[in-house]
């Protein structure tokens, strides 16, 4: 991803001038999406190999319609940039904190694993160490670009297995400047070395240095800047301003040869919890969609057939055997990981491809002599049809994955009959069980829906009749009776998940009664703005009784504790909507928050001189009735 924008889609318009025109062009790759995307949807390939199938149909070994494919792969390679911004955006900077240990642990073990054991298979071969390394480097990267669509595509994100993919894909991008510092010191001719050697302390340096300018200004500047923008009211402003703030990140990774991705990710992440998230995401989304599928058009048009053609036996050796090393080590992975058994296929699937950052190290390698032009060009078409394949061995892994769950252990297919419960309860971890067992106790029945493998496992021994299924998705609530149910429980675990749960059942089940767990005040203002009105804080009700108990023991009365205790309930809750409106004005939400504390600490002096008042001589410790 080292491509100048700019100059990019400069490029690319005037070469689509110089043959056809620019509305020519347009017409080719939106036609061939158009036409390529449902048919391979149709057959059950899914859409990432429909693009690339388009691609192969347009390019120079198809229709020849596109001949020279690099330059949009490098404009289009801006929809990586974007998409992982829009992840950046659902990781607040604690959850980012608590991936630290997977993203160096794990994407190490990824990296320089994979990498070490293809070097170790090559040198015996007869490959000189150095290429040998430099080629093995360049293939244990994976493509952030199909391994992040196709869990989104399938809704795993938020899975053991996508945080975990997640991880390794953010600790490829930042091992890219080490990479390419590291090629010219692999060049075959000792003079190259000579040239460039003291060349990658400094790059690292400078990165080292952008991270730091980013984040700190990121931090200090963005939320402001965006703030005095919504100001203008001007909605095509702000989304000009949202584009502007991921293009000027992404140049400014780019200036000192970082991942443009990377940079993207950190501005989302500086903005996750500010209060223009949902309307970055909403502004961005379908720029973000378009330039994917423009670069797996790319990617398809881009693969040298005449280098397969040519010596078609090594290339699929290749294939075969790098997809196969690195299989081996994110299997043994998976099982030291946290990854329940049905992700692990996935998991190994998506990051044993190669990477679009593979054909950047192999341009690199050939410009500072660690290996020659042909092998460069081989390996990037052995790069491509890794990534060509990888949509169908997903298929091929989703049929071992159900036949082996047909043949042994326990049998985890989806909902498939048709549900009429009137109660539908969405996620049952320690949150929606209360929920149940008070339901099931008092007679009333419930469709329970829960996307963890290992839970359903786990609660089916228990005897719980629990479906496995993913609640977002409109056709499998359908079959859980959303249709007919009178109200839907909302204690999924994830924040994310839990939002667009709300959004579809709001669209396309008004008549359900919503209630919803809220994780954090975060979680209750957008659940609120999105017109629930039964939420329940996780943790507030715990910590109330908690704090009720230490009344009890401190003296108070059992009915004077439980009194006190609903009076702080109702106030909390009230100061929570008196500062709704002022969400996101932090100067006007802290002024709120210290008036509501002083008011209650003066209410509940009052109460306590007015019990004094009532029982001379026995103060707090024996308070009166309220």
């Amino acid at each position: 991803m080292d491509a100048n924008i700019p100059q990019a889609a400069a490029s690319a318009v005037q070469h689509a001038g110089t043959n056809s025109g620019w509305l020519q062009m347009s017409l080719v790759y939106l036609g061939a999406a158009v036409l390529a995307v449902p048919l391979a949807r149709l057959a059950g390939l899914g859409a990432i190999i429909g693009y690339l199938g388009a691609g192969i149909a347009i390019g120079p070994w198809g229709l020849k319609l596109v001949t020279e494919p690099q330059t949009m792969l490098h404009f289009s390679e801006f929809g990586v940039v974007l998409m992982l911004f829009l992840v950046g955006l659902e990781l607040e900077p604690r959850r980012l904190w608590a991936l630290r240990r997977p993203i160096f642990g794990w994407g190490s073990a990824q990296l320089l694993g994979s990498a070490a054991l293809m070097t170790l298979v090559a040198i015996p071969l007869g490959v000189d160490w150095r290429l040998a390394l430099a080629a093995s480097l360049g293939l244990a990267m994976s493509s952030t670009a199909i391994g992040l669509g196709v869990l989104a595509e399938r809704n795993l994100m938020a899975t053991s297995s996508g945080q975990s993919i997640l991880s390794v894909a953010l600790f490829q991008d930042m091992a890219a400047i080490p990479i390419l510092a590291l090629l010219p010191l692999l060049a075959l001719d000792a003079s190259d070395v000579a040239a460039h050697q003291g060349g990658g302390g400094i790059a690292a340096a400078k990165a080292m240095g952008m991270v730091l300018t980013i984040v700190l200004g990121g931090r200090l500047l963005l939320r402001p800047a965006l703030r005095w923008i919504a100001r203008s009211e001007t909605p095509e402003i702000f989304t000009a301003a949202a584009l502007l703030l991921v293009v000027a990140t992404a140049a400014l990774m780019q200036a000192v040869g970082l991942s443009m991705a990377l940079g993207a990710f950190l501005a989302g992440v500086l903005l996750a919890e500010s209060e223009f998230r949902r309307e970055l995401e909403t502004d961005l989304e379908p720029f973000k969609g378009l330039l994917l599928g423009l670069f797996f058009i790319a990617v398809g048009m881009s693969i040298d057939f005449a280098v397969v053609l040519q010596r078609p036996a090594l290339v699929a050796a290749l294939v075969t055997g790098f997809l196969a090393v690195k299989a081996l080590v994110l299997w043994a992975m998976a099982r030291a990981m946290p990854t329940p058994v049905a992700e692990r296929p996935v998991f190994v699937v998506l990051l044993a491809q190669g990477g679009e950052f593979g054909f950047v190290v192999y341009q690199g390698a050939a410009q500072a002599g660690a290996m020659d032009a042909a092998t460069a060009s081989l390996l990037v078409a052995v790069v491509a049809l890794s990534m060509l394949a990888t949509p169908l061995l997903l298929i091929a892994a989703d049929r071992v994955t159900r036949r082996y769950a047909k043949a042994g252990g326990p049998k985890l297919e989806e909902i498939s009959e048709p549900q009429n419960a009137p109660v539908i309860i969405a996620g049952f971890g320690r949150y929606g069980q209360i929920v149940g067992r008070l339901l099931f106790a008092n007679g009333l029945k419930a469709t329970v829906l829960e996307h963890d493998a290992d839970q359903v496992e786990s609660l089916r021994k228990f005897g719980w009749r629990v479906y496995y299924g993913d609640a977002t998705r409109l056709d499998l609530l359908r079959v859980a009776g959303a249709d007919s149910a009178k109200l839907l429980v909302v204690a999924v675990d994830d924040v994310a998940q839990s939002l667009a749960l709300v959004d579809l059942a709001r669209e396309h089940f008004p008549q359900l009664t919503l209630i919803a767990r809220a994780r954090n005040v975060q979680h209750w203002v957008e659940l609120t703005q999105r017109g629930v009105q039964h939420i329940e804080r996780e943790t507030f009700d715990s910590a109330l009784m908690s704090g009720r108990s230490a009344l009890e023991v401190l003296g108070f009365e059992r009915h004077e504790a439980r009194t006190l205790a609903m009076r702080f309930r109702r106030h909390s809750v009230a100061q929570l909507h008196e500062m709704l409106p002022h969400y996101g004005d932090r100067a006007r939400l802290i002024s709120l928050a210290k008036a509501g504390r002083q008011q209650l600490e003066d209410l509940f002096a009052r109460e306590r001189q007015d019990r004094s008042g009532q029982h001379p001589g026995k103060g707090w410790q024996s308070p009166g009735d309220s």
